[in-house]
């Protein structure tokens, strides 16, 4: 499975750019001009690397700070390497950066073999260092390949799925309300439907018709028992 990279520019000629040479080095690649559609693809995708431009514009021409946007998720519990692509180059630029969340900080103009070898050290560092790895009971739950299995049984999640569970397994006989969900998932309100179809399908995939393992709380939420 190719990592895959996530950015995020207004600049389209730079973003365009930017995906022909990542595809080219092995990568799969997505690009967003705006953080409305970032967050759709975090929450759709399992995303490896994200690099972020930490100026972003607005239709209406308001401008927004990637680095906020970094901050936000970093709350949310996004912890995947992020690097930050900016022609802001003052020390107390990168360092703001760097606070709000960034693990490199790489100004424009840039060398492009200089961004691959970063994020190539940045993938290796984090495939090293992350237990990926969740056991409940009898459920066994790898979230780099969102496989879950159920004794010996292999049966593949979808991106929201494995998050769901994911949170159920570091939370476990604990009633989870929707909103915790969303706010663990992602800061956005509007999900909540999705939320609840993810949590109907995972149950499907559970053969989880009499609460074996997802109890549906009523005017709580959901407990792991």
């Amino acid at each position: 499975m190719k990592d895959l990279i996530l950015i995020i520019d207004d600049e389209i000629d730079l973003l365009d750019l930017l995906e022909i040479r990542l595809s080219n080095a092995g990568f799969d690649v997505i690009g967003c001009l705006n953080t409305k559609n970032a967050e759709k693809i975090l929450e759709e995708e399992s995303v490896s690397l994200m690099i972020v431009d930490r100026n972003l514009e607005y239709e209406n021409g308001i401008r927004e700070e990637g680095s906020k946007f970094v901050k936000k998720i970093r709350k949310n519990g996004v912890n995947i390497p992020i690097i930050f692509l900016s022609a802001l180059n003052s020390k107390e630029d990168q360092m703001k950066g760097f606070e709000r969340g960034g693990d490199d900080y790489i100004t424009k103009p840039f060398d492009f073999d200089l961004l691959l070898a970063k994020i190539n050290a940045l993938l290796r560092r984090q495939k090293g260092s992350e237990n990926k790895n969740y056991i409940y009971k009898n459920l066994h739950l790898d979230i780099n390949t969102r496989i879950l299995n159920i004794d010996d049984k292999n049966i593949f999640l979808t991106p929201l799925e494995a998050k769901i569970l994911h949170i159920f397994f570091l939370n476990p006989r604990k009633v989870l309300t929707k909103d915790f969900l969303l706010e663990s998932i992602w800061d956005n309100q509007n999900q909540i439907k999705s939320i609840n179809v993810a949590i109907k399908r995972l149950r499907q995939k559970l053969n989880d018709d009499k609460n074996k393992y997802i109890k549906n709380i009523r005017s709580e939420g959901y407990m792991l028992v």
